[in-house]
C-alpha cells in the first residue's frame, strides 16, 4: 500500500528524493480565468449559473437568511454544539495568548527622531470553507477566530450550496457562523466564490480586501488569477503529514495517523520518515488491516498508494530530522524517544505535533492550534493562518526639525548619488524654512 523510498546511502539534497503529489495550479488557471472574469461582468446571475452547473443546485438565496443560521445552530445534537464551543474557546485563547504583537513599539534613534510600528487589521476578509469530498465546518473556527482576534471589523464567510440542503451550505458551517456571530454567509463555491469576494458583486456582497482559507486546486486557481486585486493568505495544495518514528513507536498510533490525512483526498500525501524496517513492516501491516474497515477505504488506498505517500528509510533518527526538515510537511509527527528533543531540531513544518499523545486530528479540531497550514515545501517559507495573517504593520515616521538636520547632508547626498535631485530639494527646502 505505501511505496518504500530508501536514503540510507543519501547524504544531501534530500527534497529531489523525497514523494509529492503533481499540483498544476498553472493549468488550473485557464480554467478558472473566464469564470472569474465571468463574475465580473454578470454577477449575481453567474453566481447562480455555476452553482447549477458545479454544485448541481441553484441556490433560493446566494446569502444565506440569518434564520437559516439560527436554525441550523438550534438543531445541533447537544454533544456536538459543546465540542464545536471548546474548540472555539481553545483557538481564541491560543490567538489572544500567543499570536497578538499589538504593543505598537517605538524605536528612538536619537532625539527627536522616532520610528513607531503600528498593526492595523485588515478592513474586510472573505473566508472561504470547503465543502466538497468533506464538509470542513472546523475552517470556520480556524478563519474567523483569528480574524476577530485580530480586529476585524467585517468578515463574510463562502461555502459551496449543497443538493442535500436545499442549496444551502452544510448546516455544521451555517450553525459555527452563527455561533461565531457571523451572519453574511454565502451559498457560493469554488472559483466563482472567489472571484465574488474580489470584484465584489453589486446588491450582493461588497468586496474584500482579503481572502483567506483552503479549497481545491480551482479555489487556489483563482487565489492566484485574482492575487493584487486581493490579498490571499496562500496557495494551499492537497494536505500532507509526515511522521517521524522510531522502532519503539506504536505501529498501530502511527498507521492510524497516516490515514487520517490520506482520508482527505486521492491526492492526499502521506510519509513516514523511519530508520527501522521492523516498524515499518509493522505500519504496513497495521494499514492492511485498518483501512478496508473505514468508509472511504477506496480514497484512502488512492492516497496511500499514490506518489506522494511512502515510507522513507532512514539510517538514523538524525538523518530522519534533516529529511524533515527538507520535506517542509505541512503537519509534522514525532514519535520517538524523547520526542521533546527532536522537536527541537525542526525548522520546516506547518504545525509540529509532539508525542504519541499529539495526532494531527487533535489539531484539525480543538488543541487550539490553526489547521490552515503552507503545503508543498511552503513551511520553508510560509507560516499557517494566524492573527498576524489579518494584521498589516506600519512604520510610523516622526522626525522633528533638529532630528532631521542631524541627517540632512547625509540624506542630500545619497538623493544625488541616486541622480534623484528631486530627493535632495524635498529635504533642502526644510533647511532654509
Amino acid at each position: 500500500m505505501l511505496r518504500t523510498v530508501d536514503l540510507r546511502d543519501v547524504t544531501s539534497r534530500y527534497r529531489t528524493h523525497l514523494p509529492r503529489a503533481d499540483f498544476d495550479v498553472e493549468q488550473a488557471v485557464g480554467v478558472v480565468r473566464p469564470i472569474c472574469d465571468d463574475v465580473a461582468r454578470r454577477g449575481a446571475d453567474a453566481l447562480l449559473d455555476y452553482s447549477e452547473q458545479f454544485d448541481h443546485v441553484r441556490p433560493a438565496h446566494l446569502r444565506v437568511p440569518v434564520a437559516e443560521l439560527e436554525r441550523c445552530a438550534a438543531g445541533l445534537e447537544p454533544d456536538l454544539a459543546s465540542a464545536f464551543a471548546e474548540s472555539i474557546r481553545r483557538r481564541r485563547e491560543v490567538a489572544e495568548a500567543l499570536e497578538t504583537a499589538r504593543d505598537q513599539p517605538v524605536a528612538e534613534l536619537a532625539p527627536g527622531a522616532r520610528v513607531g510600528l503600528r498593526s492595523i487589521p485588515v478592513d474586510r476578509v472573505g473566508l472561504y470553507v470547503p465543502g466538497g469530498l468533506a464538509p470542513l465546518a472546523s475552517s470556520v473556527i480556524m478563519n474567523v477566530v483569528p480574524a476577530q482576534v485580530a480586529g476585524v471589523s467585517s468578515i463574510a464567510v463562502a461555502s459551496p450550496p449543497q443538493q442535500q440542503f436545499g442549496g444551502l451550505p452544510h448546516p455544521n458551517i451555517l450553525a459555527l457562523c452563527h455561533m461565531l456571530g457571523i451572519d453574511e454567509v454565502y451559498a457560493v463555491g469554488g472559483a466563482q466564490a472567489v472571484a465574488m469576494f474580489a470584484h465584489g458583486v453589486p446588491d450582493l456582497c461588497e468586496p474584500v480586501s482579503m481572502v483567506t482559507g483552503p479549497g481545491n486546486i480551482y479555489v487556489v486557481a483563482a487565489k492566484r488569477y485574482l492575487r493584487g486585486i486581493v490579498g490571499i493568505d496562500s496557495e494551499a495544495g492537497p494536505t500532507e503529514i509526515a511522521i517521524i518514528a522510531d522502532e519503539d513507536a506504536d505501529a498501530a498510533f502511527v498507521a492510524a495517523d497516516l490515514v487520517s490525512q490520506a482520508e482527505h483526498d486521492p491526492m492526499a500525501a502521506s510519509v513516514l520518515v523511519t530508520d527501522s524496517e521492523d516498524l515499518a513492516a509493522r505500519v504496513v501491516r497495521e494499514l492492511e488491516e485498518q483501512v478496508p474497515v473505514l468508509k472511504h477505504a477506496e480514497r484512502i488506498r488512492t492516497s496511500l498508494g499514490g506518489r506522494q505517500s511512502a515510507v522513507v528509510l532512514v539510517r538514523d533518527v538524525e538523518q530522519a530530522i534533516d529529511v524533515a526538515n527538507a520535506y517542509a510537511a505541512e503537519h509534522l509527527e514525532i514519535q520517538t524517544r524523547d520526542a521533546a528533543r527532536v522537536a527541537e531540531g525542526i525548522r520546516n513544518a506547518g504545525a509540529i505535533f509532539v508525542g504519541a499523545h499529539s495526532p494531527v486530528s487533535l489539531g484539525d479540531y480543538s488543541a487550539g492550534s490553526t489547521h490552515v497550514l503552507p503545503t508543498a515545501g511552503c513551511a520553508c517559507h510560509s507560516s499557517g493562518l494566524g492573527v498576524q495573517s489579518f494584521l498589516r504593520h506600519v512604520h510610523v515616521i516622526d522626525y522633528d526639525a533638529a532630528a532631521l538636520e542631524e541627517l540632512a547632508d547625509g540624506v542630500e547626498g545619497f538623493a544625488l548619488a541616486e541622480d534623484l535631485p528631486g530627493h535632495a530639494a524635498a529635504i533642502r527646502v526644510r533647511r532654509r524654512a
